[in-house]
Order: C-alpha cells, then structure tokens, then sequence
C-alpha cells in the first residue's frame, strides 16, 4: 500500500508539500488518545452542571397506567423529574419513521424503553430519585417471534393500527416495516421455482440464522446540553450526524433548528449505532427545565439497553447450478427483526435484498424480504447494514454447492464472478471496475501459515484452540480452509439526496498562509479528520492545515456511516479548494502577475507559491495575500440514485459498490468446540490509497468485527429480554483473538467518485464472517448454519 509522501515540484521551488494524498501523516488527536488525554463526550464538565439519568422500563412489553414521581421529586438535590407531560413539542421522533416517543407515553415495547428522566446535582441523588419514580404498567404478551410477527395475522400489533404514518412504498401493514420483493428472468413471469429445480443438476436449499450483533464502541452514550441566553440550547455530543439529530431533536423541544446548536463531542467509536439519538433530546428537556447544564453518561449495562444493535436475520437460500457449475436460479426469503422501533429497518431491508444474492451472475432470482416491528431491542444501523446477514448466507451457499459439484469453492465463484459491465439483481450496471475473478485468484494464492507441524514448537499452549487455559495440547485439532467475497454499497442509496458541505478558508497567519477547513462531518476514530488535512495539502499546496470542529453552523456533511465520508465530504472539501484555488488565481490575473491571456490551467499551487507551468515562480501566496482572505463554501452531492421498484424490485438504487474477499485459515479442536483463527488475510480494491496506514487500520477492523459475528458475538434476547448486557457475557474480540493479517490492496479507480477512491470500511466486515465459519466448516464437516458458531454446533450436542 506504498503511497507518494510527497507532491512532484517544479526544480526551482525550495519547498514541496507532504503529508497529502497518499502518505500517511499522524492523525491530529492520534497522540492524545495512546496517551489517555483526549477529550471523550463523557470527560466534559462545567462547574454548574447537573447529572441526568433515564428510568427504564423493565418490561418489553406493557401498558403504562400511571407514572407518580411525587416521592422523587422531593429528594433533596433533584431539580427535575419528567415525563412524557413535560415535552413542549412532538413526543414522537425518529431516524427515518417518526415513531419512537422521547419519553413512552402509552405502553412501552421493549425492556429498557425510557419512562422518566431526572437531573440532580450528583449521579448517585439522580439514581436514588429513579428508584422512587412509581410507574404501574399491565403487562402484556411481548411479540418477540419476527416470522410470526409478519405472517401471523392473530399476533398482536408492536404499534396500533392508525398510531403511525403509512409509507404505501414500502407496502407497509400490521408488524411490517418494509416489504421488498426483487424478480428476475423466469421468475418476472410466475414461473415456479420447481420448473427451474427440475432444470438444475445441483440443487442446494438451507436455512441460516445471524444472530443481534452489537457495535459495542468502547465509549458509552454521552453529552452535555448548556441552556442558551435566546432561550435555545447548545449540545455537545457523540453521535454520527449532527444535522439529523438536530432535525430530531428540535421539534421535540418545541424549537426552531437554529435554537438547537450541536457540536461533535470526542467520539470513542460508532459503528452504526450513533446514527440513532440516545440521551440528546433528553439532556436538552432536562436542561432547558433547569437552566442548568445537564451530563448524561450511560453505564455499560445502559448502554446495551439504550442504542440500537445489528439486525438478527433469518433466510431461507436456495441454488441451482447445471453440472459445470453456472448457477440457474437463486431464491431468498430473508426477514430482518428490526425490534420496537422502525430506525433504519427501511433501508437494511433495501440493501439485503437489492444485494441479497451477492456478487454473482444468475440470471432467475427471486427474493422476498421482509423488515419486522417486535417487541425485542431496537436494531438499526451496523457496519454493513444488511449486507452482512446476506453475505453470510449466500458465501455458505456457493460451499455447500462447489462440495456438491465436486468443485474447488473459489473455482466455483470465479465461474460466477460479476465484473464491470454486470448487472445486480436489481438491474443496476456496476459501471466501475470490479476485479473479482482477480480478486479471489490472488487470495487463494496468498502464501499459508505454516502447518501445526511446521511450527517451532506445535505444543506451545499459545498456538492451540484454548491457548494457556490448558483444555488442548493438539490432540483434537484439526485444520481448516475457507474463503469469503461480499459486495457492498458505498454511500447512502434509493433516492437519498446525499450530500456533504465544506467551508475551507485561506489566509496568512504569522508569515505563512494557512487554511482552515470547517465540516460538520462526525470524526468517529475512522480517520476523516487526518484525510482532510491531507485533501486540502493536495489541492492547495499548503502545509499548515487546520481541521475547525464540527458543528451545525456548517451546512450538514451528512452521517459518517455507509463508508462515505471520504468520499463525500472528501469531495466536498476537494471541491471547495478547488474554488479557493480558482479565487487566488484571479487575484494573480488581476494584479497583473500573468498576462490576461494566460490559460486557467498552467497555473498551480505547489510549497506555498503560484506557479506557472511556462514561467515557473510567480509569487508566494503569503505575499500574493497579505491582509486578504479568501473563503469558500461548496456543496458535493453524488449522482442520483433512485427507490427499488416496490413488485420487481428493478432500479439503480446504489452510488458504489464494493468489494472484499478473505481467506480464512482456522485450528479447531473438533471434540471441546474451541477455534483459534489462525490466519485472517484480504484482498481488497480501494480505488485510490488515501491514507495506506489507516487503510489498513479500516481492513484489520472490518475483519475483526466478522470474526467477532462469526465465533463470539450475539447478544442473547429470550422472550424479548437482553440475557447478557455486559462485556463480561457478551464477549469480543481481544488480540488474542485476532490473528495476524496479510492485506492485499489493489486500485482501479472509480471514475465517478473523488481521485478514484471507494470506500473501504465496510467491506472486509462482510466478507470474514462467512470466511471463518467455511473455515471452520472444512475443520468439522458440520453444517455450521448459525452465526455466531457455538461450541455446541462444533461438537454436535443440542443444547
């Protein structure tokens, strides 16, 4: 992943500008962090402040006959305890569906819905005054089956008919969220799956299951409201997009936007689940009520309880092949559990569909899709958002087939690879390169780990399944093979006007100039913040750069999930540069450096001069400036994309695709259930390397967040309540756990998108998941239908 440290200069500059597109500069806050000093959400304190605390419902599902906060009112210490009575504005918000309460009002539907809020003048007061806040519920059936949810019509309704905004689209009713049916060849015209079985060699037909995932960032729910003197208020906090929260946040309050002033707070991770609002609207009321700063910070345990989590999946695949192993036909039934709320539900169905076959030339599909309101923990955004449950399924179904053909299973792929000029089930051209067939080649063809034997001492406890916990020395261990390809979109899709707005400014400070670039874009530890400095190196030919924080007094720079933020606040920033650029060399035309006739484009900013590609030198930008500042503000959206057909399921719904394809090499001691991974490697196209250093940093990511799906984490829901809402029972990964990582990173630039770059984040999550449990498929010769794999399911015990 070798990238220029340095821009080509003319010979006769004294100066180059590093540190810009494609070297790796040290992040910004990169010190603070490894040094314990960065400034998290949860660090923020003023000296006035109160502390907030949310009281949740125990129940997943029951009516609300009565809330007495008589007792908390009266402790001493709290100044505030509210209920849904006490919101001035709209008691409903939500991400796409206005449907969740702020505070629950008539029943609550899942365990741990907030009921009342509380601020008093130290954290333990607020818990004690929780304790005394008396609600009386009716307990009702919780609705925790999501096929029964949608197909039952004698189970009872998460949200009462005539209580929510139907969206006819998404053809909506009873516990559906979202319907999307997807039809190609054949079956656009009925025909039935069995005449296409008949016409099939190979047929394979199996059930999967992906279990709730959670994002589980290390830096729990938190922020501070400050009440305002214009009556309005400032909120300091973790989240993903600003601007969405803010468009949530103000209605409830009663506010006009420009009253609800949101700036990024130090984010300690996100992956999906900050997309949706936690404490923001809460710690707003409790401030403005008290006139007084207001702190919520959520325990561990609160935390599994107060944000959404992946969406569990259940699917039911089947594929035909003809006997050299091109696929005929593929079918899906796919439901997604999307719990108590709506959240991203619409759009996870969207993508698991629209991608629900996966990377593969097959010319009748038939898909059926389904996003489900139960009464289970709200699910909504995760890094892969739907693709993930899909991939899962269709990577296990081309083993399952290549065993059944007598096929090599990257043979089998390769058979079957998409590539540029292909078209997704939707009937979209993936009109970028797509090197897949290459891909996997170059994966199969990494170099091995060395075999047990090989290995300096095959008894060291610390290369076995268990390691030092002492369960194995080796004798049940065996040794298996596995890969995995999953495609993904990049950028929001179906419609979504998607954009992102930079304000990048240039002016002479202290002899030299410098540039200031304002985003509201959300730093979440992807790196965003150090990619932008570099963007603006590159096109401004300027070493001091300046990252301004994020807030909402720029216009919005959309969420910092769907692996966009490169490439559209990336493009933002590139494109109001590029108009900064443009205004300095007026300035040089109109002080008569250049003759009038002079074109546009032989001129260039490079080490902090303007230069001329005839005549070299024309003068340093410090002296060129002097007292003048010059700003600009830019907008970049993408290309537009549009909603799937909701009977065929046809349209270009995606901006960008990509891809990820990982070898898996696992040791599995077949008689206790243990799996060490022994090897995890990738290979991956990223268009254009940014930043090699934290491009490798999202690919070890991503992958360790599928090894965690696919070996450890699931939260575990029984009768829709949360069994295991700790880190000591829901387990991820450490370093033990993950294995070394060989990355292989190739670039074929997309024409349509920033120098070229595809984002890269997302991806390698889709594609480790099915990898390792191929992997440990091969080890066991079980099914291995479940994800996460239980040592149960290794050993065959039925639990």
């Amino acid at each position: 992943m070798a990238g220029s440290a340095t821009r080509t200069t003319p010979a006769d500059l004294s100066s180059t500008t590093k540190d810009g597109i494609g070297a790796s500069p040290r992040r910004p806050d990169g010190t603070l962090k490894v040094t314990g000093e960065f400034a998290y959400s949860s660090d923020m304190w003023m000296e006035d402040m109160l502390w907030g605390m949310t009281l949740r419902s125990p129940h997943p599902h029951a009516r609300i006959r009565g809330i007495d906060t008589t007792e908390a009112v009266r402790l001493p210490g709290v100044y505030a305890v509210l209920t849904h009575e006490d919101i001035p504005g709209e008691k409903r918000y939500g991400l796409e569906y206005e449907d969740q309460p702020v505070l629950a009002f008539d029943k609550v539907r899942y365990q741990g819905e907030a009921v009342a809020i509380v601020a008093a003048d130290h954290p333990e007061t607020a818990r004690r005054a929780l304790e005394r806040v008396k609600v009386d519920y009716e307990v009702l059936e919780p609705v925790a089956d999501a096929r029964r949810a949608v197909f039952d019509e004698e189970c009872p309704r998460v949200h009462e008919e005539g209580t929510l905004p139907v969206h006819e689209e998404y053809n909506q009713r009873g516990n559906l969220v979202r319907y999307q049916p997807i039809r190609t060849g054949a079956f656009t015209s009925g025909t039935p799956v069995a005449e296409l079985r008949a016409q099939a060699d190979a047929v394979v037909t199996t059930d999967y299951e992906v279990g709730m995932q959670d994002q589980a960032f290390l830096g729990p729910e938190s922020g501070m409201a400050v009440p305002a003197e214009d009556g309005g208020v400032d909120l300091y906090i973790a989240t993903q997009w600003l601007h969405v929260d803010q468009r949530q946040i103000a209605p409830c309050l009663g506010l006009p936007q420009d009253k609800v002033r949101l700036t990024l707070a130090g984010v300690g991770g996100a992956f999906g689940a900050r997309e949706d609002l936690s404490m923001q609207i809460h710690a707003c009321l409790l401030a403005l009520r008290t006139g007084r700063p207001v702190k919520i910070v959520y325990n561990r345990e609160e935390s599994f309880f107060g944000h959404v989590h992946r969406h569990p999946a259940t699917m039911r695949f089947e594929h035909g092949a003809t006997s050299d192993g091109t696929l005929l036909y593929a079918t899906l039934e796919i439901i997604v559990d999307g719990g108590a709320y709506a959240s991203a539900t619409p759009a996870v169905v969207g993508v698991a569909s629209s991608l629900g076959i996966g990377p593969y030339e097959v010319p009748n599909v038939k898909v059926d899709a389904y996003g489900v309101y139960t009464t289970n923990p709200p699910c909504g955004a995760m890094r892969g958002f739907g693709a993930v449950q899909a991939c899962f399924g269709y990577e296990s179904q081309m083993d399952k087939l290549a065993a059944e053909l007598g096929m090599h299973p990257v043979d089998l792929r390769i058979k079957n690879a998409m590539s540029q000029g292909s078209r997704i089930i939707t009937g979209q051209e993936i009109d970028m390169p797509l090197p897949m067939a290459e891909m996997l080649r170059r994966a199969r063809d990494l170099p091995m780990p060395p075999a047990r034997e090989e290995l300096p001492d095959p008894a060291d406890l610390r290369t076995l399944p268990g390691g030092v916990a002492n369960t194995s020395h080796g004798e049940g261990v065996v040794r298996g093979v596995g890969y995995g390809v999953g495609l993904k979109n990049l950028c929001f899709s179906e419609g979504f006007d998607d954009y992102s707005t930079a304000r990048v400014r240039m002016e002479v400070i202290g002899g030299e100039p410098s540039v200031l670039v304002h985003t509201a874009a959300a730093e979440v530890g992807q790196g965003l913040v150090t990619v932008k400095g570099q963007i603006a190196r590159t096109e401004l030919g300027v070493e001091r750069v300046t990252i301004h924080p994020s807030d909402t007094q720029v216009g919005s720079a959309g969420s910092s999930s769907a692996s966009r933020q490169s490439y559209m606040t990336g493009g933002a920033v590139k494109t109001a540069c590029e108009a900064v650029r443009e205004r300095i060399f007026e300035l040089v035309r109109e002080r008569g450096l250049v003759s009038g006739g002079h074109p546009g484009g032989g001129l260039s900013l490079v080490g902090g001069k303007v230069v001329s590609d005839t005549e070299g030198v024309l003068v340093s930008l410090a002296d060129l400036l002097g007292d003048t500042v010059v700003e600009e503000t830019r907008e970049y959206h993408h290309r537009p994309t549009e909603m799937l057909d909701p009977t065929q399921g046809q349209g270009s719904s995606h901006t960008q695709f990509g891809m990820c394809v990982h070898r898996a090499v696992v040791d599995v001691d077949v008689e206790l259930g243990l799996v060490k991974v022994v090897a995890l490697d990738a290979v991956q196209d990223v268009g254009k390397i940014l930043h090699p250093q934290q491009l490798a940093g999202q690919i070890q990511g991503g992958a360790t967040q599928g090894l965690g799906l696919a070996l450890m984490e699931e939260i575990q829901v029984t009768g829709s309540e949360i069994r295991n809402p700790s880190f000591t029972d829901y387990l991820i990964p450490t370093i033990l756990d993950t294995p070394p990582m060989r990355i292989d990173v190739l670039e074929h630039p997309d024409p349509h998108s920033p120098y070229g770059l595809r984002g890269a984040g997302e991806p390698p999550t889709l594609s480790s998941t099915p990898a390792i449990v191929s992997a440990v498929r091969a080890a066991t010769g079980r099914p291995l239908t479940h994800a996460p794999i239980r040592p149960e399911d290794i050993v065959g015990i039925e639990l």
